[in-house]
């Protein structure tokens, strides 16, 4: 490939009845992402193109966006594995528009914050408002969650959702595999308080399990998963079957004084230095 098309979509609120979408051609280089390209856009050929980008490495999750048809971070796409010169780039799905490819994502963060996104626990209160240490977890107990623990709250998961589509009120599998990963925690008191956010009419029993957000998921979170675990964990609490977790144990206070360290003596010493 020498060249690119992208087919970019443009949205100014102030301007605009609709979207509309403008071709722009670019140079291709070897290595080149789909946000190195809307950069080039940008830099070179319409400075009046938004879009959002931060990390540009996959972590920050700023760049979702819809190419080629699917969810997907643009520094997180190499153009050679779209095995294609043309490239179609919308915002995301699901999502009031802002201008251009800047989604509005206000609603995830507010479904987010609703389910209590945090460790809650009654036993060591004091604990929580005046932390002396942190609290004790084993690597069984971290496994058992870690992996919905990787999420960026990028949206492309709620982006991919068919019921999300249909149904605005949805909480969706973001906010839903959140309420598993915090209530999985063993150092949290806080499911019973988190199923009644999530056991709504538009809450975790409207997924039929599509899968599209886990195949969306760039940090393989598999929301998917976490709502079935979810679903088991409410059930079990429901016919009282579920387990009581034993009380956080907090690691004992660091000594204030710091354990002296030997320093090896230098290889290459000063001249005339003993």
């Amino acid at each position: 490939m020498e060249k690119l098309t992208f087919k970019v979509q443009r949205y100014d609120p102030d301007k605009d009845k609709k979207p509309s979408m403008q071709v722009f051609t670019i140079p291709f280089r070897h290595g080149m992402t789909v946000l190195d390209g809307l950069i080039y856009i940008k830099e070179n050929i319409d400075n009046t193109l938004s879009f959002r980008s931060s990390c540009r490495m996959g972590i920050c999750g700023s760049c979702g966006m819809l190419i080629n048809q699917l969810p997907m971070l643009a520094c997180h796409t190499p153009i050679e594995e779209l095995h294609s010169d043309k490239i179609e780039v919308k915002s995301l799905p699901n999502f009031p528009i802002i201008k251009d490819l800047v989604a509005d994502l206000s609603p995830l963060f507010e479904k987010h914050k609703s389910i209590k996104p945090y460790i809650m626990t009654a036993a060591v209160a004091e604990e929580i408002e005046k932390p002396t240490a942190e609290f004790l977890q084993s690597q069984e107990h971290l496994e058992g969650f870690v992996q919905f623990a990787y999420c960026v709250k990028c949206g492309l998961c709620m982006a991919a959702c068919p019921t999300v589509a249909t149904d605005k009120h949805f909480l969706g599998p973001q906010p839903l595999a959140q309420a598993c990963r915090y209530s999985l925690d063993k150092r949290d008191d806080g499911a019973k308080e988190r199923f009644k956010q999530t056991d709504i009419p538009h809450g975790v029993w409207l997924c039929h399990l599509a899968g599209a957000c886990s195949e969306a998921c760039p940090k393989g979170v598999d929301p998917a998963l976490a709502i079935q675990l979810l679903k088991r964990a409410m059930v079990a609490d429901g016919f009282k079957l579920s387990k009581k977790k034993a009380s956080p144990t907090v690691a004992a206070p660091l000594s204030e004084k710091k354990p002296k360290i030997t320093v090896p003596e230098f290889t290459i010493k000063k001249p005339g230095a003993k």
